[in-house]
């Protein structure tokens, strides 16, 4: 038998994706039922439970349902230490839930606070991921202004080591729920024109509270499901139903020619068979297959320019 290599190598970066964990201070619940911070801790026991390792932990908004500081602080204290133990970096987006002054000062640390979007760029070993913030102050649809746009253009005017991932709440695509054209991101022709022929790769929201895919300026979207509670794609045409259950997660895997989105259910199901990584080895070296490790890129001479410190629009 000749041995063969697999179509794909490993993949060279790993980002877990999580949005909408809609968490409340002071021990409250969702609709006076829904426990989001425990479906959180949940989320993360069953991803560690995985041995997985993602260079990054990207969070797509609405943190806190109303905005509180006790919220973020207690966001802060389940996600930082699970990022440890994983050793990955977190990366916050801005949701139409969160307020720009608590999510500054609980999150990011910025004891200035202030209103100004939180727009960011994080290198995580060579690729590129660009936090937009499409939040509008005391409103639940999304935008993005002229200046956001003018600062996301010349961010993308040098291309990144292995391509961007752009972030964002409010995700440029339909929604099969009538209800959602209400809180839509607007105006979505401008983005689209930055976005078009740039190199990012895969853009990845949340905002909808059901996984969903489709294209943008030509270019892949990913939206993850919520973490708190989930909408019902089953309800009758034109209507809306949320439903505590259903919740998600997305693993996001970047190879060299290819973005791949998986989406994670969360619970415990009925397992119905399991080979370890131990037997997959044996039954992959038993049938001559080799899966190759990622490639390593070359050493550069210079670091690209949006390694410099992380801009903030002022």
């Amino acid at each position: 038998m000749n041995p063969r290599r697999a179509e794909y190598p490993r993949p060279s970066h790993f980002l877990l994706h999580i949005s909408d964990t809609h968490l409340l201070g002071a021990g409250r619940r969702l609709y006076d039922r829904i426990d989001a911070d425990r479906h959180l801790r949940e989320l993360f026991e069953q991803f560690e439970a995985s041995g997985g390792r993602p260079d990054a932990i990207v969070f797509t908004g609405d943190l806190a349902d109303r905005g509180e500081p006790e919220a973020y602080d207690l966001i802060r204290r389940i996600v930082e230490p699970a990022a440890a133990r994983l050793g990955s970096r977190v990366i916050w987006v801005m949701g139409n839930h969160d307020d720009r002054d608590a999510f500054r000062r609980g999150l990011l640390r910025d004891v200035a606070g202030g209103q100004r979007p939180v727009d960011r760029v994080d290198d995580v070993n060579g690729l590129r991921v660009i936090t937009l913030d499409t939040t509008v102050p005391g409103r639940h649809h999304g935008e993005v202004a002229d200046e956001q746009l003018d600062w996301l253009a010349e961010e993308l005017s040098i291309p990144a080591p292995d391509g961007t991932i752009l972030a964002m709440h409010h995700p440029p695509i339909p929604s099969v729920l009538d209800l959602a054209v209400s809180v839509e991101l607007r105006d979505q022709g401008p983005l689209a024109e930055v976005v078009a022929g740039s190199d990012i790769r895969s853009i990845i929201a949340g905002h909808l509270h059901y996984s969903s895919t489709a294209m943008f300026a030509g270019v892949p979207v990913s939206v993850a499901s919520a973490s708190c509670y989930t909408q019902d794609l089953t309800v009758p045409v034109g209507g809306t139903r949320g439903r505590d259950g259903a919740r998600a997660f997305n693993l996001v895997h970047v190879y060299p020619g290819t973005v791949l989105h998986s989406v994670v259910p969360l619970g415990e199901t009925p397992a119905l068979d399991w080979v370890d990584a131990a037997e997959t080895r044996r039954r992959l070296d038993a049938a001559g297959v080799e899966i190759t490790d990622a490639a390593v890129p070359a050493p550069r001479e210079e670091e690209p320019p949006f390694t410099r410190p992380i801009p903030v629009l002022a």
